[in-house]
Order: structure tokens, then sequence, then C-alpha cells
């Protein structure tokens, strides 16, 4: 095994470093399977991975789409609720669920970095039910902008790693309606598309958004 310094989430629960391996994935490979044992802890070093269940209907929910510096995959039980696939190109760092544990258990500040992080994930869950349970699409893709604008720490051009495809699973709204609610955001001079992809935009007026949201 590798072992490259540890930044970012891992830093903070563990205090120093530990034993990890750099892993790469191509865009549509996946990292780990819903029920698949759950014996590592996963970082982003570079792209963005979902985390997704397929529902009993055929539809796919993505749960959370992860970032560079975020953990996931630690679970509290034995095996995986989700299934983890890259959206891009990603170099994931990963390291033994049980070796980072045994750090934390030996260390303060390990331990409430954890509960930090566990308190976070409670918290998008608890707002990712708020979002699905909103009644019209501009309120949910609105929230949607917000979000994504925190995490990437309010850039000039927010270029979104994700298509609307997966921005339609994350909201549980169609492809057409994730397309429509963008051109009225548009139209209303909320945002503006920066390229042809239309993955980069700016957002013009964030305030308008905040009344959506």
């Amino acid at each position: 095994m590798s072992r490259p310094a540890v930044d970012g989430q891992l830093a903070a629960l563990a205090g120093e470093q530990i034993t990890c391996s750099e892993f790469t994935y191509r865009r549509g490979t996946e990292v780990f399977g819903e029920g698949e044992e759950a014996d590592y802890v996963y970082q982003i070093v570079s792209g963005a991975i979902r985390t997704y269940k397929m529902l009993s209907d055929g539809r796919r929910q993505i749960n959370l789409f992860h970032l560079a510096g975020d953990m996931f995959g630690l679970e509290n039980g034995t095996s995986h609720r989700f299934t983890a696939e890259a959206v891009t190109h990603a170099n994931v760092r990963i390291t033994s669920r049980s070796s980072l544990l045994d750090t934390i258990a030996h260390q303060e500040q390990g331990q409430a970095s954890l509960l930090s992080l566990v308190t976070r994930n409670l918290q998008h869950a608890e707002n990712h039910m708020l979002l699905l349970g909103r009644k019209t699409a501009l309120e949910k893709l609105a929230a949607f902008l917000l979000e994504m604008d925190e995490r990437l720490a309010h850039p000039n051009v927010i270029s979104l790693p994700m298509n609307r495809r997966d921005i339609a699973d994350y909201l549980g709204l169609t492809l057409e309606t994730v397309s429509r609610a963008f051109s009225i955001l548009r139209d209303d001079k909320m945002l503006r598309f920066d390229g042809q992809t239309q993955r980069q935009l700016v957002l013009l007026d964030r305030g308008g958004l905040a009344q959506l949201a």
C-alpha cells in the first residue's frame, strides 16, 4: 500500500497519518455496491462520486454528491446502504475502517471530529428530506443550486460535475422538468450559462434563489 499524506476529513478524524491507498475510478465506475461489506472508508482527492439506491420501480434515487475533500462509506453497520459510483474521473483515497476507528478511539480530537461528521450527515439527510418534499421544481432546483454554491465556496462560475439526469434523480424530478426549471431561472435572469455544455453557470440573483428555496 502507498502512504500518501492524509488531509481534510481523514486528517481531522485520525489526527495523524494512517495507511492509505489511492485509486482512480473512471466516470461511471462503481466504487462499492449496496449491501457489500463496509470494510473501507473513502475520501475524494479529485472528481465527484454519487451515492444512490435503485427503487423497486426501477427509478434511481441519488442520496448525495460527494466532492473533493469529502469522506464517504463510513457506515453504522457492517454493510453499505447505498451504491457509490464515479460521476466524473475521480481519484479516491481509501483506508481500512477498522484501523481508522482504532486510531479515533485513542484520540479525543478524532472522536470530536467523528461526532461532527455524523452530525453533518444527519443534517444533510434532514435537508434532503425537506428538499424532496418541496412542492415545485423551481424550489427544488433553487435549493440545489444554492447548496452547490455553498459547498463550492461561492465561486464566480459554478462548474457542476453532474449532468441533468443526475440532478433529476437527486431532486426526485424528471429530466424534462429539470430542463424546464433551468430555462425558467435563466429567463428570469437568476442565472446564466457559461459555455456550451450548460454545466458551468453563474448565479446572478442569489437572493431571488434563496426566496424560491
